[in-house]
C-alpha cells in the first residue's frame, strides 16, 4: 500500500488521503495489537436504547478511507488530469 501510495500522481489528491487513514489506522491498530495484543476500542456510542459495537480511531480512520476510495472509484474527486506535452 506504501507503493501504491508512493507512486500516485499529483491529481490524484483523494486516492492518496484515502490510502493514508487506511494505512495509518491498520498501523495504529497493529501498534495496539503488538504492544498490548488486543486493539483498545475505546468510543462506545449510545443513543436511547441504540447501542453501536465499541471502536477506536483507527477504526474510523479505516472505514472512512475505504469509503473515498469507493467514491473515488465511482469518478468522485477526479479533477481534469494535466494535460501531457
Amino acid at each position: 500500500m506504501t507503493i501504491w501510495l508512493a507512486k500516485l500522481k499529483p491529481h490524484e489528491k483523494l486516492l492518496a488521503i484515502a490510502l493514508s487513514l487506511v494505512l495509518g489506522g491498520a498501523i495504529g491498530n497493529l501498534i495496539d495489537r503488538l504492544a498490548y495484543g488486543y486493539v483498545i476500542d475505546f468510543l462506545d456510542v449510545y443513543y436511547q436504547d441504540w447501542h453501536w459495537p465499541a471502536f477506536n480511531i483507527a477504526d474510523s480512520a479505516i472505514v472512512v478511507g475505504v469509503g473515498l476510495m469507493l467514491a473515488e472509484s465511482f469518478g468522485l474527486g477526479r479533477g481534469k488530469a494535466p494535460d501531457a506535452e
